[in-house]
């Protein structure tokens, strides 16, 4: 019998999250200027935040370090909203989305120079293939 595992369906679900968010994110520029749907983003994100860790006795962990790089995620993915905003408020969305979806290599390349991790023949040319995406994204005609 085929087994999903938990985290592919996290994935999935996560995918189809970030698919909304892309697509919700050229609405709200179509009618607000990218200010204002990044101070209503940060407000759902808020909302979400206290729904979900609100209701369970969740209870806040400090570690120094811990705690750095999770107010570094905040200020860059924050940051990079923002330009994403500004981008679809004047490109397409069928060549931003791609583009932009495409910060995995950044992480991947960081965790193989930074943090020495492998990366087997197979996902280095999915690299090179993304790497490959990206320029054929950018060619406008």
């Amino acid at each position: 019998m085929f087994q999903i595992n938990s985290w592919l369906i996290y994935t999935l679900l996560a995918l189809l999250l970030y698919g909304l968010w892309g697509f919700f994110s050229k609405l709200a520029t179509n009618y607000i200027d990218p200010k204002s749907a990044l101070i209503y983003e940060v407000l759902g994100a808020l909302i979400v935040s206290l729904v979900l860790f609100g209701n369970n006795g969740f209870r806040v962990r400090v570690d120094s370090l811990g705690i750095f790089y999770a107010v570094l995620v905040g200020v860059s993915g924050t940051l990079a909203t923002f330009l994403f905003f500004i981008a679809i408020t004047q490109g397409a969305s069928s060549i931003i989305l791609p583009l932009t979806s495409l910060y995995p290599v950044i992480t991947i390349l960081l965790s193989v120079f930074l943090l020495k991790e492998s990366l087997s023949f197979k996902q280095s040319l999915g690299i090179l293939l993304a790497v490959v995406a990206i320029v054929l994204c950018s060619m406008t005609d």
